[in-house]
């Protein structure tokens, strides 16, 4: 049995194995896309690169065999450049957005695909769950928010996007009305305690993921009642009281204790907070600048300094959110913020390194041209939006709402979140548009069938292939085209359904980029002459 080392680590491995399986062995994690154990390795896409250290050679890992002796170089700066070029070059071809625009476009970063496929279900339960994921004022953003998730919408350059801000209105809404409105489970206590100032919508929201994330916490607010400036810069027409109070009772009926009439530096002192808490968010809105520098805090421009993308101020252990550091932002925004800073807060409270606040990896289609539009609609309902009309709970039905969020076009993958392209992707902190110039139109084979089957995805690892001709259970797939053009296709003009038969599971888990995967649409139901497409959660 030959014996190599990985990374100055020695390893005896058996007869004919590859460096990866030695790799494997040791627990190092080398990055693979077109192989799969069982099957003969094809090399083709050089993500799983390693160095030979004798001859300086870089090899792919996966089809070299080991030889005693070899020295052999794979988590070091030099390596991981080179497979961030081969995935970055993978990606310069490839066509498909990871997460969808709309996600991106809300400051909390809601699954808004999740909510509309539950909406689509008419599973509003599980749509309410998924929104407060992200979300602590549903009811209240359905109301106020000048809704930026809606100017991401793909669908808004061909006959207007789905509107996403009523319809999750009309979900929390309906919650509100509901005997027993959704409150999300809570983990056992964590035995911290964390003091929030404000009961505006950042120190609401905040309040709401601490708890969430087991800690006790105690909001002090000034005024006798919690809401800050959503009492103020809102008319009851446009955000009716009843609906304020509900929804923020939600949060309170989370187990949180509330302080009303108690203005920091006066009925309690910052310093009482400090030293009684485990930590402390300031949320208290617009700040008077003298006053927080007493308490030990710097300030700018705007409010309270904090350090970018961890709300982090110069004392340890107090945190800031909202307009107390911003001056002024949108309701969203700093409902977005106390999400975040919660989670900057219980990252602290566990002895973590605070992480700052990153997008997450996504490559993105970008504009869609006027050609590619028909195909992408041709997924979703064909339906106008409900222009001019109120989304109220007691005025669209279940139905006709989940009718509406079948306009969707699912412009995110299906394979969002177990996809190793995306994975490693994010891991290396590969450029999706470092080799791009351009990109092919978006195409999607097999609709209405069960197996789907995205050319723009697919990085010809032949996976696919290699199985469907080891298992010769169905007609399977071949290579098609010539040179750059080539892509996987099915024998005899055939269908993906035909062509895989019963290894489509099989295919679609070994798939590395969510090129195939199954349909979401399962049956089509007429609606007052229209076709309307059921989705599949």
């Amino acid at each position: 049995m030959p014996t190599i080392t990985i990374d100055d680590r020695p390893i005896e491995v058996p007869l004919g194995a590859t460096v990866l399986d030695a790799a494997r062995i040791l627990g190092i994690d080398i990055p693979t896309l077109c192989y799969l154990e069982g099957y003969e390795p094809s090399t083709s896409c050089q993500v799983c690169v390693v160095k030979l250290l004798d001859s300086g050679r870089v090899v792919p890992s996966c089809g070299t065999p080991v030889a005693e002796g070899m020295r052999v170089a794979s988590e070091t700066p030099e390596v991981h450049r080179l497979r961030r070029t081969a995935l970055e070059l993978l990606l310069s071809d490839h066509v498909g957005d990871c997460v969808a625009p709309c996600v991106f476009a809300c400051p909390a970063h809601m699954d808004v695909p999740q909510m509309l496929r539950q909406i689509g279900d008419e599973d509003l339960r599980q749509a309410i769950a998924t929104i407060k994921e992200d979300i602590a004022l549903p009811a209240i953003l359905g109301r106020v928010c000048p809704k930026p998730c809606e100017k991401g919408c793909r669908r808004q350059a061909a006959d207007g996007p789905v509107e996403v801000c009523d319809l999750k209105r009309f979900v929390a809404d309906r919650d509100l009305a509901s005997r027993e409105p959704y409150v999300p489970p809570c983990p056992p206590d964590s035995g911290r305690r964390v003091a929030v100032i404000g009961a505006g919508p950042a120190g609401l929201a905040a309040t709401f993921h601490l708890r969430r994330a087991g800690h006790a916490v105690t909001v002090f607010e000034a005024r006798e009642q919690p809401g800050g400036r959503l009492r103020d810069e809102f008319s009851e027409d446009a955000l009716p009281r009843k609906t304020l109070e509900a929804e923020v009772g939600v949060i309170f009926r989370l187990g949180v204790e509330l302080h009303s009439g108690t203005r920091v530096g006066r009925q309690v002192q910052f310093d009482t907070l400090t030293a009684q808490f485990d930590a402390v968010l300031v949320a208290c809105g617009a700040v008077d600048k003298a006053e927080v520098r007493t308490w030990g805090l710097t300030v700018g421009g705007r409010g309270i300094d904090a350090r970018a993308g961890t709300y982090e101020t110069n004392v340890r252990g107090v945190f800031v959110a909202g307009n107390a550091f911003r001056g002024k932002a949108l309701v969203v925004r700093s409902v977005a913020d106390g999400k975040e800073a919660a989670a900057a807060i219980s990252q602290y409270l566990a002895g973590k390194p605070i992480v700052p606040v990153q997008r997450p990896f996504s490559s993105r289609m970008g504009k869609i041209q006027a050609d590619e539009m028909p195909e992408l609609l041709a997924g979703a309902a064909d339906l106008p939006r409900r222009e001019g009309t109120r989304y109220a709970a007691d005025a669209i039905s279940s139905r006709e709402a989940g009718d509406q969020a079948h306009r969707c076009l699912a412009c995110g993958c299906a394979a969002h979140g177990n996809c190793r392209l995306e994975r490693y992707a994010a891991q290396y902190g590969a450029d999706p548009s470092r080799y791009q110039d351009g990109r092919r139109a978006f195409v999607l084979v097999n609709r209405g069938g069960s197996v789907q089957y995205e050319p723009g995805k697919c990085i010809n690892c032949e996976l696919c292939i290699r199985i469907a001709a080891q298992s010769q259970q169905a007609l399977g797939l071949t290579f098609v085209g010539r040179g750059f053009d080539v892509r996987v296709g099915t024998p005899f003009h055939g269908t993906m359904d035909q062509a895989l038969g019963p290894l489509a599971a099989k295919c679609i888990a070994a798939c590395p980029t969510g090129a195939l995967y199954f349909a979401p649409v399962r049956e089509l139901v007429p609606l007052q002459g229209l076709t309307v497409r059921k989705r599949q959660g």
